[in-house]
């Protein structure tokens, strides 16, 4: 239960990250030497997996609000001098994303099927009837 619960907090901290990191002016944003689409591509792969894991089947409904969410990144990004909009942008991050929530649902999925079948801990203490 616990892992779970840092992997919520990890999915709602990562799009409060990009929101932050989008809406500061391009001089105090972090450089790295990852190309740019890669580099968009890579945290929104990160930000759907998280989600697809965190919220399992839920894939349609997480994809619609990540594509919404990549849009209002972009769209914030018109009013933000020394920022700009990109379209090519918003359908690297939507695709990514998208991707992410299936490879984070198929990922938890085949975590949870291929465990071991261990016995559950009433079942383990229970004594027999006679």
């Amino acid at each position: 239960m616990l892992l779970q619960d840092i992997n919520r907090v990890v999915a709602w901290l990562m799009p409060s990250a990009i929101v932050v990191l989008t809406v500061v002016p391009p001089w105090l944003r972090p450089i790295t030497f990852v190309p740019h689409k890669l580099e968009h591509a890579g945290i929104f792969l990160m930000l759907g997996i998280s989600f697809g894991m965190d919220y399992l089947g839920r894939k349609w409904l997480l994809s619609i609000g990540a594509i919404v969410f990549c849009a209002a990144v972009e769209f914030v990004q018109l009013y933000i001098p020394g920022r700009h909009a990109r379209l090519s942008d918003f359908i690297v991050d939507a695709i990514a994303a998208v991707i992410g929530v299936f490879v984070g649902s198929v990922l938890l999925r085949n975590r949870r099927t291929t465990r071991p079948n261990r016995p559950s801990p009433r079942r383990a203490t229970q004594r027999p009837l006679c």
